[in-house]
């Protein structure tokens, strides 16, 4: 991160400020790998709050250089502009995933929007701040395909495809993660959204050791499974998933849809299309969504993969 990266994300930003976004948008993308020197930090729009979070401790001279360009951009008249009331930094590969305000006022909660739904977040607390923002098609996509649907949410951490399946008709949602915190916020989301709680169930639950509990709960008409890549404990992603897979035909309702996901740079798209055909190959592929434009990545498999698959 030498001086011409940072005043290359100098630019970027300002651009991407003039004007601000009207919704919540990752502003930069540096994983991507599209700006060398910058393959570590990416900064996210949170409609009033600018967060840029750093994946690698950088040298010191570095980061004092970028904190004084994210000081000076903050006294500009694009800032100004924008209205925003905090310019954070989160150091990501610290272990408490330190947040640091360069600009403004400290917030733990904060709330944002995303194609006119809401959602809270949590700043300076946790590693994630409760939002997958590249995940932003997919659940646009699980809201315009939920209508009268009953739906399966598995791997569902703060349920922001429930709250989308929701808004989007869903006859019932169940969600399935073992962080109950997690699910106490997919609840305070679905509240914010003026959802029918009587219609969402959310069961604090190693999926593994719960499957009567899934089935009994179905049948279900759309599936979605977005695990994290590794979980101590509960979730590795090349042993795990298949057992996932293999289980969807029984939770169906002899036909359906399902909405597989995994966001591992290491993993391509054979990963999913491969696993389905070996251990649940009644359903064939449909289509893999597209991400948004925001998150462009020199190579295609190495971002999101969101595939859509169907048992008629």
């Amino acid at each position: 991160m030498n001086t011409e990266a940072i005043a290359t994300l100098r630019e970027q930003l300002l651009t991407a400020l003039n004007p601000a976004p009207t919704e919540t948008r990752r502003l930069f993308h540096g994983r991507g790998r599209r700006w060398p020197g910058l393959e570590h930090l990416t900064a996210d729009w949170l409609e009033g709050v600018l967060l840029l979070s750093l994946f690698r401790e950088p040298a010191e001279d570095e980061l004092s250089a970028l904190r004084a360009m994210l000081v000076e951009l903050a006294q500009g008249d694009i800032w100004r502009a924008t209205g925003a009331r905090s310019l954070m930094l989160q150091h990501r590969y610290t272990l408490e995933s330190t947040m640091e305000v360069l600009c403004g006022e400290a917030f733990d909660g904060w709330q944002i929007s995303e194609h006119g739904l809401r959602y809270q977040l949590d700043l300076g607390r946790k590693q994630n701040n409760g939002l997958f923002l590249d995940m932003r098609y997919g659940r646009q996509w699980v809201q315009t395909h939920s209508a009268g649907l009953r739906v399966l949410n598995l791997f569902a951490y703060t349920c922001g495809f429930s709250v989308a399946a929701m808004a989007g008709g869903a006859q019932k949602v169940v969600n399935l993660d073992m962080a109950r915190a997690a699910l106490s916020r997919g609840r305070d989301n679905h509240r914010l959204n003026g959802h029918d709680l009587s219609k969402v169930s959310f069961l604090d639950h190693d999926l593994f050791k719960s499957w009567g509990k899934v089935k009994k709960s179905g049948p279900y008409d759309l599936i979605i499974i977005d695990p994290p890549s590794f979980q101590k404990g509960s979730f590795v992603l090349d042993k795990d998933y298949a057992r996932v897979l293999r289980r969807l035909p029984e939770l169906l309702d002899g036909a359906g849809t399902v909405l597989a996901c995994v966001n591992d740079p290491a993993v391509g798209v054979d990963f999913l299309l491969q696993g389905m055909a070996a251990e649940a190959s009644q359903l064939r592929f449909v289509e893999r969504l597209e991400n948004p434009p925001e998150f462009a990545d020199i190579e295609a498999d190495s971002g999101l993969k969101a595939l859509v698959f169907r048992l008629d």
